[in-house]
């Protein structure tokens, strides 16, 4: 199967990706492209361990409110605290 997506269109999908929250055809095609793109490789595997570290050491902790606000504002996210 011919991947014509670029690693644009893949981002948005990672955490879904990782969370194991897609159809296979799509995993499928992800992990096609991860075997091919080292950059997204890099970015996946960052994610999963930002999440492994939040799992481990993150829920005694929580951000102080202008790290929380610049963090949501970066990843363009409403921050569920504050609405």
């Amino acid at each position: 199967m011919l991947d014509d997506r670029h690693c644009q269109d893949y981002l948005i999908e990672f955490s879904d990706y990782i969370d194991g929250e897609l159809s296979p055809e799509l995993c499928a095609q992800i992990e096609s492209h991860l075997q091919n793109c080292e950059n997204c490789r890099i970015v996946v595997n960052t994610l999963r361990k930002t999440i492994e570290l939040y799992q481990i050491h993150g829920e005694d902790e929580s951000l102080p409110v202008n790290v929380r606000m610049r963090l949501f504002a970066r990843l363009e996210l409403e921050d569920p605290s504050h609405g």
